[in-house]
């Protein structure tokens, strides 16, 4: 009788429960409201106006950001530089007009080149520190600034070498700086000389206020639940509790795996798998889900994930969840079926991601990631030198989903801005 009443059933919505039973068994349902995904440069749409009544000679002050909407639907602050940004005060009755222009920040593109995976931490002391994989995948470097645009030019420091043999002597990746209760930790992957594909995640610890500065005590690697491939780990704090997202392959796939920190070098209970590889753009090369990256927004938590080779293929995909869920749930995670930032020939960027999040001198969110500016690779695009770092800033749509943007996009369309004075 079962049986029967399935067959029934209308084709699309037998295709629609077959589909949806496939995605909860990978632990990772679709987005409730899909993100904003760009194929072209922002265009402005529209400037806010800016209308003000003030008594004669009263102080007038001009707004310093307003906001501007982009033909995509997106809306965002931006500073403006007036004509006369002192006190205006006008003595006689009227309208009076100021003229204006909203400033967009542009980064150096590459900001630092032949740096792949890169993080940029801004810490309390106004310095933003950077760290990335090397070409040589054999050392941990740092640089620190007070600006990221800074980063560029600013002395970069070896703080620690690849072993000669053994453990860490081999395919030094994708470090991450953090400060945890008083002390800088880096997140690293590392192997052996006599098994480089043996990748295990480890951490190096600093109690220096500067940590480009002190020295750096191996705590060793991290034990996860089971042996085998494992790299790309990150941090993050969610009410009063410490979590560690990861990659790791199983079953020749490379998934992503969440648990608790009991210290920043050790973890708590059982690793959750949250991400597989289930989608086609994922499984471009190798099936892969890695470098995480996490940011909250609102009520939700997202993480920002790579996949597919390392080639032009990479892409950037999207995980989130509730803050009131249980984050070791794997039902608490949705991810979406595309990804959000991948190659652009319009801009000629290519395989972006693995990337980190900072944000800049104002407070606007920025997007560090790395990518190459040729499509075609000679060999194996893993010993590419030429994954480079980048930064732009991103925004959000109106479900206060991420919006990337393309790699290395432009802001388009008229920036300037009229402010309409009216003293009576």
């Amino acid at each position: 009788m079962k049986s029967k009443l399935n067959l029934r059933l209308p084709k699309k919505l037998f295709i629609f429960l077959i589909t949806l039973l496939i995605i909860s068994a990978s632990g990772s349902s679709v987005l409730a409201a899909a993100p904003v995904v760009m194929e072209d440069h922002f265009q402005i749409k529209e400037l806010e106006d800016v209308e003000i009544r003030a008594e004669a000679g009263e102080k007038i002050r001009l707004p310093e950001k307003i906001e501007v909407e982009f033909k995509s639907g997106i809306k965002a602050e931006f500073p403006v530089e007036w004509e006369s940004n002192d006190q205006l005060s006008y003595q006689e009755k009227g309208s009076f007009q100021v003229e204006g222009k909203i400033t967009v920040k542009d980064y150096p593109n590459p900001l630092i080149e032949q740096r792949a995976d890169p993080f940029i931490y801004k810490h309390q002391d106004g310095y933003y520190y950077f760290t990335a994989s090397y070409p040589e995948y054999d050392r941990i470097i740092l640089r620190r600034a007070k600006t990221i645009s800074g980063l560029k030019e600013a002395e970069e420091k070896v703080i620690w070498w690849k072993h000669e043999d053994q453990e860490m002597s081999k395919h030094i990746w994708a470090p991450e700086i953090h400060f945890i209760d008083g002390s800088w930790y880096i997140y690293f992957a590392a192997s052996r000389t006599d098994a480089i594909w043996a990748i295990r995640q480890y951490v190096i610890e600093n109690n220096s206020a500067n940590p480009i500065q002190g020295k750096w005590v191996e705590k060793g690697k991290i034990e996860m639940n089971f042996e085998e491939f494992t790299l790309d780990a990150t941090t993050f704090t969610h009410q009063n509790q410490r979590y560690l997202v990861w990659a790791q392959k199983k079953y020749g796939d490379s998934n992503l795996y969440i648990a608790e920190l009991k210290t920043p070098w050790e973890i708590k209970g059982r690793q959750k798998l949250i991400a597989e590889p289930i989608h086609s753009w994922e499984r471009k090369g190798f099936n892969v889900n890695e470098g995480a990256a996490v940011i909250k927004k609102e009520d939700q938590i997202y993480i920002s994930y790579s996949a597919s080779a390392t080639d032009s293929n990479y892409a950037v995909g999207l995980l989130t969840a509730s803050q009131d869920d249980d984050l070791l749930d794997p039902d608490s995670w949705s991810k979406y079926g595309a990804p959000i930032f991948k190659s652009s020939e319009l801009t000629e960027e290519y395989g972006p991601g693995h990337n980190s999040f900072t944000v800049d001198e104002n407070g606007n969110d920025i997007l560090v990631y790395h990518s190459r500016s040729y499509k075609e690779i000679s060999g194996d695009p893993l010993y590419d030198p030429n994954r480079h770092t980048r930064v732009q800033r991103f925004f959000w749509d109106q479900n206060n989903n991420p919006v990337y943007g393309i790699p290395g996009y432009e802001i388009k369309g008229s920036k300037d801005v009229t402010a309409e004075i009216i003293v009576d």
